[in-house]
């Protein structure tokens, strides 16, 4: 599954990555947390095929994930 960031998280793990065998959303944060620690200290939500969740997630092997910090609009 390809894995994009945005914001300040480029800085902290590059614009996007591709990882395997990942089943659920928590599996997923768990795994990036371990490969890039800084992730931890951030805030940003999460989005599966463009759509926002909230709740841990079953992840297909095809699917986008994207980690989306804070927005400030004005």
């Amino acid at each position: 599954m390809e894995v994009l960031f945005f914001g300040k998280l480029v800085e902290i793990a590059g614009a996007s990555l591709t990882i395997d065998n990942v089943k659920t959303t928590d599996e997923l944060l768990e795994q990036l947390r371990l490969q890039y620690p800084l992730l931890a200290a951030e805030k940003y939500m999460i989005a599966v095929d463009k759509k926002a969740i909230s709740t841990n997630t079953s992840l297909a092997d095809n699917c986008s994930v994207a980690l989306l910090p804070p927005f400030s609009g004005g």
